[in-house]
């Protein structure tokens, strides 16, 4: 696994770092101080998981998140910032990355977060849960924010096919399939396998015809 981590304090990087080390000990990561640094460490290596904060320097808070999404539609991107009032947490999900972390959060907490985050959830702090009590989820199920090679991926998907199948019938490695299903569970809203199948069957999207 590849990961960026990009914040401006030295220690809240290694903080980051150690957590994912726990996650995955085998972990590439790169670290950035600053928005330029960050996109030399994704030019770098393409990452799989990038954390970042929203207001380090270059960065331009949530404007700058958006312009990460689009450049990396398929990495796990989660916000851990020390600005963690619900509208804040509210408009960073609706960038549509897969977390927010507060920083004040225990490294159990933040374990627990990244662990639901690469296995296709998406984490909102527990205390913020009641503030989209409105009914209305933070990010909508949405097919067209799915790659082609995504799409792919949830054809052999819903033919029942394991990753190692996957992997081998589009050329990938079994760790690239399973950061685009994680994508795929993240765009569909749902939380395992069985779940994308079937909203992308209500969805009409993926199987061919």
């Amino acid at each position: 696994m590849n990961v960026v981590i990009a914040d401006d304090h030295p220690l809240v990087r290694d903080a980051l770092a150690r957590v994912v080390r726990q996650l995955e000990p085998q972990a590439q990561v790169c670290e950035a101080g600053d928005y330029a640094s960050l996109i030399e460490c994704i030019a770098l290596a393409l990452p799989d998981l990038l954390l970042l904060d929203l207001n380090m320097p270059g960065m331009d808070g949530l404007h700058g998140v958006r312009r990460l999404r689009e450049r990396l539609p398929a990495a796990l991107i989660v916000v851990a910032s020390g600005q963690d009032d619900p509208a804040t947490i509210r408009a960073a999900l609706g960038t549509g990355v897969n977390g927010f972390i507060p920083k004040s959060d225990p490294p159990a907490l933040l374990l627990h977060a990244l662990h639901m985050v690469s296995t296709g959830g998406t984490y909102i702090p527990a205390r913020t849960l009641l503030d989209f009590a409105d009914g209305q989820p933070p990010l909508r199920p949405s097919a067209s924010g799915l790659t082609p090679r995504q799409l792919d991926v949830l054809r052999l998907l819903q033919k029942g096919e394991p990753n190692k199948t996957i992997a081998r019938q589009l050329g990938l490695t079994e760790g690239t399939v399973k950061i685009h299903i994680a994508a795929i569970l993240r765009a569909l809203q749902v939380r395992n396998r069985t779940e994308a199948v079937v909203r992308a069957r209500e969805l009409d999207v993926g199987e061919s015809r």
